[in-house]
């Protein structure tokens, strides 16, 4: 029992041993704590957080910016829209009303062609005329409901967005480019032109006065916009059309 013992002993101390210098291997690679490291001082801290918010201002003006554009665009869609749909309810008639005007000028001509004497021999023909009186009373009536009217062109300075020229008459007493003759009714739906009036033009005469608000020198623009577009309708029209519009009055 005792050699035993003393077996077990021996055998305890040669592992003891055997470890003692695994544990100093392991104590010498473990590593030392950095101790190096200083903390930050206030001043690179407050230079961080300067940089941090010009970066989130600069975040902000950009997105405040973009927002901005997003609102105008759809403020810009929105009244597109509105104006789109007010000029359709305006307009929409536009072509129709155009057609119904050559229906007026039918019932015009057509009170035009009987004289007075006419209606009152025959009774019949002035009731007839009666009614087509009021036909076109009441069309002309609906046409001003509907934004419709006649262009006034006698005797007013020549307008391309408004008159058609047919033709020029020598006329030294009117100022040149007056209106002196319609030959059709012109219409304006609303602030547009439906059927510009077809009319004549004097020529020969003294220059037109100035309108308000320019100088001698130097004629306004919108003057010198339909003077230039009259010219140009002028050379287009030949003396053939005009004889034909003599023929037709």
């Amino acid at each position: 029992m005792e050699v035993t013992e003393d077996k077990e002993e021996r055998e305890d101390e040669e592992k003891t041993d055997s470890q003692e210098p695994e544990d100093s291997s392991t104590d010498e690679e473990a590593p030392l704590e950095d101790d190096s490291a200083e903390p930050k001082s206030e001043k690179e801290v407050s230079e961080e957080i300067e940089e941090e918010e010009i970066d989130l201002e600069a975040e902000v003006a950009e997105l405040k910016d973009k927002l901005l554009r997003a609102m105008a665009e759809s403020e810009n869609v929105r009244r597109r829209a509105e104006r789109d749909k007010e000029n359709s309810a305006k307009y929409s008639i536009a072509a129709f009303a155009r057609e119904m005007l050559r229906v007026n000028d039918n019932l015009r001509r057509a009170l035009e062609s009987v004289d007075e004497k006419s209606r009152e021999e025959n009774e019949a023909l002035k009731n007839l005329v009666v009614g087509v009186e009021m036909t076109e009373r009441e069309m002309l009536n609906a046409f001003e409901r509907a934004g419709v009217k006649p262009i006034k062109a006698m005797g007013q300075k020549f307008d391309p967005n408004l008159h058609e020229a047919m033709f020029e008459v020598e006329d030294k007493d009117q100022p040149a480019g007056t209106v002196v003759q319609e030959l059709e009714t012109g219409y304006v739906i609303h602030d547009r032109a439906l059927r510009p009036a077809r009319v004549g033009v004097s020529k020969g005469g003294p220059k037109a006065p100035l309108e308000e608000g320019s100088n001698d020198k130097k004629p306004s623009d919108s003057m010198s916009k339909g003077q230039s577009v009259y010219e140009k309708q002028a050379e287009a029209q030949s003396d053939a059309s005009g004889s034909q519009v003599d023929e037709e009055l």
